[in-house]
């Protein structure tokens, strides 16, 4: 077995509980690693000895970042809409059929590529874990294969088939709503560990929404929700009710829904990408979190609303216009995450985890907020 140390780390950020913080902090800190998963943590002058030696040349390390919202296995392009926000046009979720349109008639070599890309993408810019969801294809076939994609370079696989009502389903949607709960579900949950449902106008209304997630929770994959992201939406409080690891967006939510999602353990995902790319209002962060509301931070790429593959920029946009601090907002984009996703071995460095560590050529996390667009990445460890 081979070990690693990486030492002379200017400043470590754990995410350790142990240490009663919201991000333990650690000076001239040391790390070592065992076959990708973190043996040791301390104070550098007390490190085992180890196979291998890491410089870290008192640089900052921080946890590999954790993205549970992701919408990666598509074709084509909307950037003529992203232009068309940018001088007055409205957001509408209507530009997803586009979206199903291109996916239907790519080749599986042009999504798997395109998917590998924007994972590639993420890892160089500092996330070790990503969620991707399906939901471009709208139907069995397409479905099947796009989770077939997902998997391919993720574990953490979403089942979304209803993201929206495709075209052919358009005077009956509860007809879809069958496909989805019955056929489309029997076929996709073998290769999803997540059901998503979009719940929201021009989508799925609540009721909609707990018949699909229900069915997929009866058969054993966990619940998320796309919820208030353009108008205060049952949703959230479904979430809650349901038991589903997290409801994403939150732009718009009622004090009833602070209420529900403080009393409960569904995580608050907010996206910021979003409001960036659609001129959206931001969700208020500040009020799920003095609620003691768990908030995660992730990036929603996408060819319509989001397409961001930087969980940095996401951060930066968080401390500035969420009014996250920058250590909400890193604890947010790691450990709130891996809870968004219910993982326990990622978005902290301590014994037992994996080893997935970013390297800033920065000496602190706040610089992912302070110097936005820069490229601070150094180093990627990814177990």
């Amino acid at each position: 077995m081979t070990t690693t140390l990486i030492d002379d780390i200017g400043l470590l950020v754990t995410n350790d509980p142990l240490h009663g913080l919201l991000t333990a902090e650690r000076s001239r800190a040391a790390v070592v690693i065992e076959n990708g998963m973190i043996a040791w943590v301390g104070d550098a002058a007390d490190a085992p000895a180890a196979d291998d030696r890491i410089d870290a040349g008192g640089r900052c390390v921080i946890p590999g970042f954790v993205d549970s919202h992701s919408h990666l296995v598509f074709a084509g392009d909307r950037a003529d809409e992203f232009e068309h926000r940018m001088t007055g046009q409205a957001y509408a979720a209507g530009g997803i059929r586009r979206t199903v349109a291109a996916t239907r008639a790519a080749t599986d070599v042009e999504l798997l590529a395109n998917a590998e890309r924007l994972v590639a993408e993420m890892r160089a810019q500092g996330t070790t874990t990503v969620e991707i969801k399906g939901g471009y294809g709208l139907n069995v076939a397409d479905e099947f294969r796009s989770l077939d994609v997902a998997r391919r370079v993720t574990a953490e696989t979403t089942f979304l088939g209803a993201h929206v009502v495709p075209p052919e389903f358009a005077d009956d949607p509860a007809g879809y709503v069958d496909l989805v709960t019955g056929e489309m579900l029997a076929a996709c949950a073998p290769l999803a560990r997540w059901i998503d449902v979009f719940c929201e106008a021009g989508a799925f209304d609540e009721e909609q929404a707990r018949v699909i997630l229900r069915a997929g929770q009866a058969v054993g994959l966990g619940a998320r929700i796309h919820a208030g992201q353009l108008a205060v939406s049952g949703g959230v409080r479904l979430a809650v009710e349901i038991g589903a690891a997290s409801v994403d967006h939150c732009t718009f939510l009622t004090a009833a829904d602070v209420d529900a999602l403080a009393a409960g353990n569904t995580v608050a995902t907010l996206l910021p990408g979003v409001e960036f790319s659609t001129r959206q209002p931001y969700p208020d962060a500040r009020r799920l979190i003095n609620a003691g509301v768990t908030v995660a931070i992730a990036t929603d790429c996408n060819p319509g609303s989001s397409f961001t593959s930087s969980m940095p920029f996401c951060i930066a946009v968080a401390v500035r216009d969420l009014r996250m601090s920058p250590a909400e907002a890193l604890w947010s984009a790691t450990a709130g995450g891996a809870q968004a996703l219910w993982r326990d071995d990622v978005g902290v460095i301590a014994a037992g985890k994996r080893a997935d560590l970013v390297m800033l050529d920065a000496p602190s996390y706040v610089h992912l907020a302070y110097r936005p667009g820069v490229p601070l990445v150094h180093r990627v460890i990814a177990g």
